[in-house]
């Protein structure tokens, strides 16, 4: 796991996690696994009304064109059928809804109503909209068969997960032979003063903002936490394959802020 070398905010306490039976973590603290589930849930409800304006504020925009390229990195065609899991307020699955004709379906799958609902007013108003299915449900046990899509794609969301293997092995399952999977996540710059820079921003700047106009310091304070904790890219890329997909490759964005993996299951 990455080194989470930055330090944490003075109300936030780093449990270690021997020190909580089957622990996962809620950013830097350790939680038992049964909790973690319902922060998230709590966390998400606390920052759905404002996620995507938060969203384009705090990465002044850039989010969208990446995105743009982690689907693009999909080579989406007429006709295939994609889950986007943890797919939220619905800006993976409306770009994916224009490379799959009027005959593709995008399965918006998410545990969080709330989320899926803030960006129900987007997907109406598309001309995609008709493509756009909407499933809740757990990525760690999702309910669509063996073998029976063509992409899988998860966006700034496979971190929150309490079992992240179990999330990656689920999409692995419902893929057919030769489907492909998309995951977008947050990653470290790799220049040292860019680094230095967004850590700043990360753990000073985002929380003040989130309390200033999410009305959440604490919600902004878990983002950067698991994103510290995220594995690296190389380290992603050697998980997904132990989990069976082939032909596993990354593009880094933004000198590393995001990271898009793709590969391909068997």
């Amino acid at each position: 796991m990455r080194n989470a070398s930055s330090p944490a905010p003075e109300r936030r306490r780093n449990v270690p996690p021997e020190s909580v039976p089957e622990a996962a973590h809620f950013g830097y603290v350790a939680v038992p696994e049964s909790e973690k589930v319902n922060l998230v849930r709590r966390h998400f409800n606390t920052v759905a009304p404002k996620y995507d304006f938060m969203n384009t504020l705090l990465s002044f925009g850039v989010h969208y064109a990446w995105k743009r390229i982690a689907v693009g990195m999909m080579d989406l065609k007429e006709g295939d059928r994609v889950i986007d899991v943890c797919g939220g307020t619905a800006d993976l699955a409306l770009m994916a809804a224009r490379h799959i004709g009027h005959a593709g379906r995008v399965f918006l799958y998410d545990i969080n109503w709330t989320m899926m609902v803030t960006g129900r007013p987007k997907v109406k108003s598309s001309p995609y909209h008709n493509r756009i299915v909407y499933t809740q449900g757990d990525a760690e046990n999702i309910s669509f068969a063996d073998n029976s899509l063509d992409g899988a794609m998860v966006g700034f969301g496979i971190r929150n997960l309490t079992h992240m293997e179990r999330g990656f092995r689920e999409m692995h399952r419902v893929l057919r032979p030769g489907g492909k999977l998309m995951c977008l996540e947050f990653s470290e710059p790799v220049t040292p003063w860019f680094r230095f820079l967004y850590d700043f921003y990360s753990f000073r700047i985002m929380p003040a903002l989130g309390r200033l106009l999410a009305g959440s310091r604490l919600a902004y304070t878990y983002l950067p936490e698991s994103i510290r904790l995220f594995p690296g890219p190389g380290e992603l890329k050697s998980k997904l394959e132990s989990i069976g997909f082939v032909d596993v490759r990354y593009r880094l964005l933004t000198n590393g802020i995001a990271a898009v993996h793709v590969g391909v299951k068997a």
